[in-house]
């Protein structure tokens, strides 16, 4: 079976989109780490109290705060056996 030009054009019709996608792969992977910093929140991007991301200024400074809190003493607790002060007892 001869090769027509209707197998031609068919062929190349299918082959440049196959071409096109296989290159979205890697070009997705780079730029889905940089654009999603840029999606509002209202669309699905990142929360205003996210993180930032690893390897930034922001990062090392949001570590160090994080790091100094933890060091912090923790507030003193309150006796559990110690009664509301408003005199009303709880109903059981």
């Amino acid at each position: 079976m001869p090769i027509t030009t209707r197998h031609l054009g068919v062929l190349l019709a299918v082959a440049l989109p196959v071409c096109g996608l296989s290159g979205c792969g890697t070009i997705n992977e780079k730029l889905a780490a940089g654009m999603s910093d840029y999606i509002p929140q209202w669309l699905g991007g990142l929360p205003a109290d996210a993180p930032p991301r690893p390897g930034t200024a922001k990062y090392d400074e949001f570590m160090r705060e994080r790091e100094r809190k933890r060091l912090e003493p923790a507030p003193a607790k309150e006796e559990a056996g110690q009664t509301s002060s408003s005199g009303i007892d709880a109903v059981h």
